[in-house]
């Protein structure tokens, strides 16, 4: 039997709702542990998980996330627990603070050296403007508002 093709599936700000955490690196210092810590809270984003479910009749969903692979428990059960598909989990390396919009696609150009990618969904313009120049279809995740802070970690900080 043919492999189905990949739908690849952002988190924060894709498929979680992660504005009720975002108190915790809008200053200085930053409190990485506890804005992580609190990611177990977050809540669904409705459009995200829509498409996640609709996408697992034709695909094998996969997450790839820029959140470090210390959050794998907590990650795996809060898919479980908004009923999405089991899929493959690609994480940050514990010491990666590359930007995103370098890592996700290094981890998307990974799975797609072995399998056929249908799409990406993504809330981050930088990584969704690199996945397109690495001629991935992507489907932007515009249903959560721009969050500034957000942004500026992902990019400058390589956190998230």
């Amino acid at each position: 039997m043919a492999q189905r093709p990949l739908a690849v599936f952002d988190l924060d700000g894709t498929l979680a709702d992660v504005r009720h955490r975002l108190h915790h690196v809008e200053g200085r210092p930053r409190d990485w542990d506890a804005f992580f810590a609190a990611a177990v809270e977050d809540g669904p984003l409705t459009q995200g998980i829509e498409l996640a479910l609709a996408s697992a009749g034709e695909c094998e969903v996969v997450y790839v996330t820029g959140r470090p692979e210390s959050c794998r428990a907590d990650t795996l059960d809060w898919l479980a627990r908004q009923g999405l598909p089991l899929g493959e989990l690609r994480m940050r390396g514990p010491r990666d603070r590359r930007p995103a919009r370098i890592t996700k696609p290094e981890l998307l150009r990974r799975l797609a050296a072995r399998r056929t990618v249908a799409f990406v969904a993504d809330d981050d313009p930088q990584v969704c403007d690199a996945y397109e120049r690495d001629g991935f279809r992507v489907i932007r995740a515009h249903w959560m508002a721009a969050q500034p802070v957000l942004e500026e970690v992902q990019e400058r900080e390589g956190r998230t």
